[in-house]
């Protein structure tokens, strides 16, 4: 491997499959390349398990390449099957419309998109997916997928017993047809995506060599999970925003701060551009060095997704809480109604801290709830209306209550 873009992402762990790495290496020796990642407006924001792509597109950017990112508000009206047991909820209009506001606002934080050669492009499919009808789709579109070859597909085959509906099945006719109108529009020839999307972007290469007897180029990466296994996503409940209106920068930087030993590693070359040899040297840290390794890690993470002032301010509220000496100002925040003395278990559910009473008992009665300071243990107990409380769940979750 000769390209230094490839031999960075490579060394950074980023690469997990490529359809031809040499003729990608070819192609990027060759010159400058477009690429383009796509994400559906299922929610108002990306979270980490979004950003391993996206920090890839950030490097190829970096390396005088011109990314485009696709918000499908066609394939969000569909439905992507990988990776799940069960059908999406369709979106209203207007949900729509707001989650691709707020897709555009969080790859805002990791591209440039300006007037310079490789600044980045936004397009949505909806754009020219609406001016097909089914008919026309069909006629277009409709001898280039044989059936037993996208029954091949993981993402199929996983829905098939238990009801994936044709809607559905279309999904990867869809994501074919955007990387074939992108490069015909735009000379896009790599379709970076997540590990669990290589099938549907494997039909792209295909349809672009049938209709246009071209070579465009897939890569993959892998997904990055929680400390259970688990893919980091919205349906699995564990997702972190990157947009602080869902989650704080301080929350963003805690995350990093607590990952586990054996991930420090892993996650200083995906989500920072801190030189290798330097993640190599802090990585390489014991004991209390390794936590300091993590305070670098989450500071320069939450330093691209936020501006350097943002990762200031959580790093000092992050002493403020665990060391001292720093004034509390801007840490995670939340106004509710309080008009008398509540419930805790209701209080805990009004800050949003959990999502019912039935999960705030079992950790009030475990001992993972302090009130200004002091453990709650009862679930009868009483809050008392006061302006403002600071509640601690568990060790490393700190929120600022004030009444309204």
């Amino acid at each position: 491997m000769h390209n230094e873009l490839l031999h960075e992402l490579q060394a950074r762990g980023f690469i997990n499959q490529t359809s031809n790495l040499d003729g990608l290496n070819d192609a990027l020796n060759a010159g400058k390349i477009t690429a383009y990642l796509g994400s559906d407006p299922t929610a108002d924001s990306l979270h980490v398990g979004h950003l391993v792509p996206v920090m890839m597109m950030r490097w190829l950017q970096k390396y005088g390449h011109r990314p485009i990112t696709l918000v499908g508000g066609a394939t969000g009206r569909i439905g992507d099957p990988s990776g799940r047991d069960s059908g999406r909820p369709m979106m209203t209009e207007e949900t729509l419309a707001k989650n691709v506001a707020g897709l555009k606002r969080s790859y805002s934080k990791f591209l440039r998109f300006d007037g310079a050669e490789n600044g980045a492009l936004m397009v949505d499919n909806y754009d020219w997916m609406k001016t097909y009808s089914h008919l026309d789709f069909l006629r277009d579109f409709g001898t280039d997928f044989t059936v037993p070859r996208m029954l091949s597909m993981e993402s199929v085959k996983r829905r098939l017993d238990n009801g994936m509906t044709f809607l559905e099945f279309n999904y990867m006719t869809f994501q074919a047809v955007d990387f074939l109108t992108l490069y015909k529009q735009h000379d896009c020839i790599l379709q970076i995506c997540g590990a669990d999307q290589w099938g549907n972007a494997i039909m792209g290469i295909e349809l672009v060599r049938k209709k246009l007897g071209k070579e465009v180029f897939v890569l993959s990466t892998s997904l990055i999970t929680d400390a259970n296994g688990n893919k980091i996503g919205k349906s699995a409940g564990n997702a972190v925003w990157v947009n602080e209106d869902k989650t704080s920068p301080y929350e963003y930087y805690q995350y990093f701060r607590n990952i586990p030993d054996d991930l420090v590693d892993k996650f200083l070359k995906i989500f920072t551009e801190i030189p290798l040899d330097e993640i190599n040297r802090l990585s390489a840290a014991q004991g209390a060095e390794l936590n300091q390794a993590k305070k670098v890690l989450a500071f320069a993470a939450t330093e691209i997704a936020h501006g350097h002032d943002a990762a200031v301010q959580a790093e000092e509220t992050a002493n403020a809480l665990f060391g001292g000496g720093a004034n509390l100002d801007n840490m995670p925040t939340v106004e509710i109604e309080m008009n008398a003395d509540m419930p805790v278990l209701d209080f805990l559910v009004a800050t949003q801290l959990f999502p019912s009473k039935s999960e705030a008992r079992r950790m009030v009665e475990q001992g993972g709830i302090q009130i200004d300071g002091n453990k709650i243990t009862d679930p009868k107990f009483i809050v008392t209306v006061a302006d403002e409380f600071m509640v601690q769940k568990g060790k490393k979750t700190f929120l600022k209550v004030m009444k309204k």
